[in-house]
């Protein structure tokens, strides 16, 4: 996907999700001037696009409608995917069997898919990285895997500005990391937020809220969310 198709495509979700949470009229307070501005390798343009529709949204609407949008707006994980998860705990109850089946799923993605090396997939499975996250009493702990494209560069990288700049699989936020020249709000990262809200939602049958615990825009190594169920 280009810079450009990415773009359309995230702002027309952008959009959609304003519309259904918030209305048209919010919808195109916020949006502004969405043309594709002239923006250059850096993505200059697309950036300061963003910044600037985020602090319009976080100034019209309340922090929980805010949360609703962003969490819209995520790459979804295929739900045809979860269906074996899903089956597992209507006919159980148990969210652990469910739990396991997805921690499986992820490890063969792992090691099929990327074709990473056992110690690696040991050092992913150990800081609780990825698909399935880590269950703890009545929640799971998400901890985004980095990008698979830049996995073995982010796992050797020394430099932790670099590494941050590395890890995110949004091409904004790396892009403004690798510059450092930018403030984009930590409410943008709600967006890699609904992609563990889909997950479970879809297992659960039911909604279910999702918090920000950590994120590397805002100076951590990770970006880790808790879904609470």
């Amino acid at each position: 996907m280009t810079s450009s198709d990415f773009e359309k495509y995230w702002r027309a979700q952008f959009a959609s999700s304003i519309e259904a949470v918030a209305g048209s009229r919010v919808r195109e307070q916020i949006m502004g001037k969405s043309e594709l501005p002239l923006s250059g390798p850096d993505r200059s343009g697309d950036i300061q696009w963003t910044v600037h529709a985020m602090q319009r949204l976080e100034h019209l609407l309340d922090r929980e409608a805010c949360i609703d949008i962003m969490t819209r707006c995520s790459c979804q994980y295929p739900k045809g995917e979860l269906q074996d998860a899903k089956i597992a705990y209507k006919e159980t109850g148990d969210i652990t069997e469910a739990h396991q089946i997805l921690q499986k799923k992820f490890i063969l993605f792992l090691r099929r898919t990327l074709g990473l090396e056992d110690d690696i997939i040991d050092t992913i499975v150990t800081r609780g990285w990825g698909l399935a996250g880590v269950l703890k009493d009545d929640a799971i702990i998400a901890t985004k895997i980095p990008k698979s494209g830049f996995l073995r560069e982010y796992l050797a990288e020394r430099d932790p500005d670099k590494k941050r700049a590395l890890y995110c699989h949004c091409p904004r936020v790396r892009s403004i990391l690798a510059a450092r020249d930018a403030v984009l709000s930590p409410t943008y990262c709600y967006c890699g937020g609904g992609f563990y809200k889909g997950i479970w939602e879809e297992i659960l049958g039911r909604d279910v809220r999702v918090e920000l615990h950590k994120t590397v825009m805002q100076g951590h190594d990770v970006c880790q969310f808790k879904v609470v169920f």
